[in-house]
């Protein structure tokens, strides 16, 4: 008798080639459409870039397992992963990073990584760190008291855990069995400042306190935050109450546009991680079970390329906002 084939970890989470391809494309497309706003940055095209390279695992692995238009996200300014993922463009990107006046997330006249798509539930932050989540945690109350089973994604990096705002999240999803899931990206950085000088102890044992679950994840492992992911996900709409998932990870570039991280880490530790790269690593797990080889590869990289420079080009010849409208939606109307 034929002894029964040992399932591999993609198959014990119930995923398939395509499954897999789907991720894959989604950390691609996250990494070609940063790639492209920095160039516009350095072209003088765009004023402000935030990168979210070296975190695309992070993102694509959790926001796969959002119903868009029915679930809500909000995001928070390295979130491009996640966006994309619901269903925002590479357009949409440029043309909010470039003060387009198309730009979904404000028009042309919001600050760059504060996405927003109503069409999506993706619901815009507001400056200050960390806001989105008692925001996040009253959308959820929301949905509960409606008695619908939507559920809310919303994150932020570790530093964002330090403020009240989300400890006061965290306490009202513990109290009211939230359908919430707090995704933290600790990306060892918080601007200038190492997270261990940061954040005191683990950020995923804190859930112990405010009564739900929290899990520490590989945010650099894709397959580690679907898994995460998938069983919070469940759990929201099942009625189980929230999650919080710290997930692991690395900014691999500066902060900001506006940053010289030369002046507080050093590039041998960025190449460090360069080895811990999301992509590279999915790639070879990928290719060691037989789902993508190095021609399949390349023409995804190729599609990709080519839908980000289309989308690049788009944006660039579009209108830019009108300045009159530099007031729409700040001061009320007279009638």
């Amino acid at each position: 008798m034929a002894m029964e084939r040992t399932r591999v970890r993609h198959e014990e989470m119930g995923l398939d080639g395509p499954d897999l391809i789907r991720l894959y494309r989604g950390m691609l497309l996250t990494r070609r459409t940063d790639e492209r706003s920095w160039t516009l940055n350095r072209q003088g095209k765009a004023a402000f870039v935030v990168s979210c390279q070296g975190q695309e695992a992070a993102q694509v692995g959790a926001a796969v397992h959002i119903q868009p238009g029915h679930d809500f996200v909000y995001p928070y300014y390295r979130d491009l992963g996640t966006v994309l993922m619901v269903g925002m463009t590479p357009r949409d990107q440029f043309l909010s990073i470039l003060g387009k006046a198309e730009d979904p997330s404000g028009g042309g006249r919001q600050m760059p990584g504060h996405f927003s798509k109503r069409s999506l539930n993706i619901v815009t932050s507001s400056a200050p760190i960390g806001v989105q989540y008692p925001q996040a945690a009253g959308t959820a109350l929301a949905f509960k008291m409606r008695g619908e089973d939507g559920v809310v994604l919303t994150g932020g990096g570790e530093a964002s855990t330090s403020g009240g705002d989300w400890h006061e999240a965290m306490n009202m999803a513990g109290i009211h069995d939230l359908p919430v899931i707090f995704l933290i990206q600790n990306n060892a950085y918080a601007i200038s400042v190492p997270a261990e000088k940061q954040v005191a102890g683990s950020i995923a044992k804190r859930a112990e306190g405010y009564g739900f679950p929290g899990v520490e994840v590989d945010g650099n492992d894709i397959l580690s935050v679907y898994e995460a992911s998938k069983e919070a996900f469940e759990r929201a709409r099942n009625g189980g109450g929230p999650t919080l998932i710290e997930a692991k990870t690395y900014r691999m570039r500066a902060h900001s546009s506006d940053d010289d991280d030369r002046r507080y880490r050093e590039s041998s530790e960025i190449e460090e991680w360069r080895l811990k790269d999301p992509i590279p690593r999915f790639e070879g797990y990928l290719e060691e079970h037989g789902i993508l080889d190095a021609t399949q590869k390349e023409a995804i990289d190729e599609e990709i390329k080519a839908e980000v420079r289309e989308a690049s080009d788009s944006a660039e010849a579009a209108e830019y906002a009108d300045p009159e409208s530099i007031f729409r939606g700040v001061y009320a109307e007279r009638g």
